[in-house]
């Protein structure tokens, strides 16, 4: 017996939901502080890109935040250096976040 396309658009969806949920729920810190991070990263004064998190780790420390618990977090959705922070962690996170990369705010 086949779905019908509602029920699979619907079953998507869920899935969709419970991974962002999932995400949502496994975000180190608020939510205000990674659309924050996001966008201090993507500053237009924003050093090229050095292949390490030298950018996020001051943000993070100048928000008083705690980097043990944050850079493994992002390395685990793809963010090991500044430039893959805004790239691959956006992709999990910017929609969650409502942030988006042509955005300034």
């Amino acid at each position: 017996m086949d779905m019908d396309k509602d029920q699979k658009k619907k079953l998507k969806a869920q899935y969709k939901n419970n991974e962002q949920d999932e995400i949502r729920a496994s975000i180190p810190m608020s939510i205000d502080n990674l659309k924050d991070l996001l966008s201090f990263l993507n500053r237009e004064s924003a050093p090229e890109c050095d292949h390490t998190l030298k950018e996020s780790i001051e943000f993070i420390e100048s928000r008083k935040l705690n980097p043990e618990v944050i850079v493994p977090w992002l390395g685990e959705h793809g963010g090991f250096c500044d430039c893959e922070v805004i790239y691959n962690v956006y992709d999990d996170v910017g929609e969650i976040v409502g942030w988006h990369l042509d955005e300034n705010s």
